[in-house]
């Protein structure tokens, strides 16, 4: 991995913990990511109208992955409604490898190696912990399963999106539609769960949820390029400093409270999740 890959992607970690925080920080995290869906479409439409058609093979999958994207953004935004940025974002960060991993071994059979058996026992206890940590603190119980759904739908979407970017042929086609689709779905949903009214906001709501669309799109651009230009497993293993990023964003920007706990648990998803990755 050369220097340039190296600071790209964690810059776009950086970019990925900063714009969950602009979605804990608005006054109405739905409304937030309501926004933030509607810029990122837009954005995706204006791309997609640059390139290519996609082949008729490919709408199967930006299909399935424009669904699994929105269910994911909704289960985040119910989460965020619920705790801290430092104490959501580990859990829905670090539990994605472990359900892939499980699912390779309970339905592909694959054998797992003592890296990968490790990195389960890691990030189960972390995610344990950290989960335990919400319920000792007062927080809502209801944010551990919401983040545990919002990670579900991260695993789901990032075999989709791998598969269907190569059938593609074209990473950033790809992404530039599924972000199209994304709010084809969420935007029904989540007026059908909130009201109209979930489209109100002041002009810095509207501000907020627009630099978060542009810094998720930037951030999930830049992973994508970098997986072109250095081993996958090298570059999803450094892009989830994220969860440190946004630990630190939590603490010292946010106020949030950070207990011994809450910093051993999110050391050790971080550091399962790296084991996983690798």
């Amino acid at each position: 991995m050369t220097v340039t890959v190296f600071f790209a992607v964690l810059g776009a970690a950086l970019l990925h913990a900063g714009w969950n925080a602009l979605v804990r920080i608005g006054a109405s995290k739905t409304a937030t990511m309501t926004i933030l869906t509607i810029v990122q479409a837009g954005l995706g439409l204006g791309f997609a109208m640059t390139m290519p058609w996609p082949g008729g093979e490919v709408w199967a999958w930006l299909l399935a992955s424009g669904i699994l994207h929105a269910a994911y953004k909704l289960f985040l935004a119910f989460a965020y409604e619920k705790g801290d940025l430092s104490r959501v974002y580990p859990i829905a960060r670090g539990a994605a490898p472990l359900i892939v991993l499980g699912v390779s071994v309970a339905l592909l059979r694959e054998q797992l190696s003592l890296t990968e058996v490790g990195a389960i026992l890691v990030l189960g206890f972390g995610i344990l912990c950290m989960g335990l940590g919400a319920f000792r603190s007062g927080e809502a119980r209801g944010l551990v399963p919401l983040a545990l759904a919002s990670a579900t739908m991260t695993a789901g979407y990032s075999l989709v999106d791998g598969l269907g970017a190569r059938v593609a042929g074209d990473a950033a086609l790809f992404v530039a539609w599924l972000f199209v689709f994304d709010g084809l779905f969420f935007m029904p949903i989540i007026i059908a769960l909130r009201g109209p009214s979930v489209l109100v906001a002041s002009v810095r709501g509207w501000a907020i949820g627009a630099a978060a669309a542009v810094l998720s799109y930037g951030a999930y651009a830049v992973a994508v390029w970098a997986m072109t230009e250095a081993p996958i497993a090298l570059v999803t293993a450094l892009r989830e400093t994220s969860i440190l990023f946004a630990m630190l964003i939590g603490w010292v920007l946010l106020g949030e409270r950070m207990d011994h706990l809450k910093l051993l648990s999110g050391t050790l998803i971080l550091a399962g999740v790296v084991l996983a990755r690798l």
